[in-house]
């Protein structure tokens, strides 16, 4: 369920395209990362994944990959969750990107020759994508339901005042069965889950917006003095190109 309000201090976990991070949210402003992906966000991988399986992006290939894992057999292809010997607070997913690509191409071999032509392959039946499908986003969340326990004991241990809400945000905060899996998770640790519309999980505007309206709120204003502000595709006139 979502509630209303976030209370400080609170364990934010930000998934999206470009983030997968663990803060402790203790203020406007006062940030500590407790945790960072090393190489892939867990959206990029979902992405990846999808484009391997080759599902249809139009929208992402994170919602086409959760569409297709909701018929497939998490079990059916087990894959490592990752990082299981390293006893901190980051997350990778470069690893289990790689162990799909792997099974795949185990796969399409098992398949036969169709299946494993280098130049044209013939498709993946619809329900090994499925599970492949199921089997990823089974590893990825298990991955993230790890580190956060392990985040919600360092910051039991450190003595700092003491967290009741974990908020889930970004844009894979939209998929249904990380959604479950959270809940599931706050509701054994005593803790109350906060996670935005699925709608706005992926409007990048309001996410600013709001931002902003909190510190003028406090009247707290980022001055533009000395910052360098690059758009990454330059912005210019439009110009007429030649005709071929």
């Amino acid at each position: 369920h979502s509630h209303r309000q976030a209370d400080f201090p609170f364990l934010a976990l930000l998934v999206s395209g470009g983030h997968c991070q663990m803060l402790l949210v203790e203020d406007i402003g006062r940030y500590s990362v407790i945790g960072g992906t090393i190489d892939d966000a867990l959206g990029e991988a979902y992405d990846k994944v999808a484009r391997m399986l080759g599902l249809p992006a139009t929208n992402g290939g994170g919602p086409a990959l959760e569409r297709a894992a909701l018929s497939g057999d998490k079990t059916k292809y087990p894959l490592p969750v990752p990082m299981q010997q390293r006893p901190d607070c980051d997350f990778s997913y470069a690893g289990l990107k790689t162990s799909v690509r792997t099974a795949i191409t185990k796969l399409r071999r098992q398949l036969g020759d169709d299946y494993a032509d280098s130049e044209d392959p013939r498709p993946l039946p619809e329900q090994v994508v499925s599970d492949l499908a199921a089997s990823f986003q089974e590893s990825a969340i298990k991955h993230l339901e790890q580190r956060l326990r392990r985040a919600l004991k360092r910051i039991k241990a450190s003595g700092k005042e003491p967290i009741s809400q974990i908020v889930l945000a970004g844009g894979v905060a939209a998929n249904k069965e990380l959604r479950r899996r959270m809940e599931a998770l706050c509701e054994k640790e005593g803790l109350e889950l906060v996670v935005p519309n699925p709608k706005l999980c992926t409007d990048n505007g309001v996410m600013i917006a709001w931002a902003a309206i909190e510190r003028l709120q406090r009247g707290q204003i980022c001055s533009h003095d000395g910052q360098e502000v690059q758009a990454r595709v330059p912005l210019g006139p439009a110009i007429d190109l030649p005709s071929k």
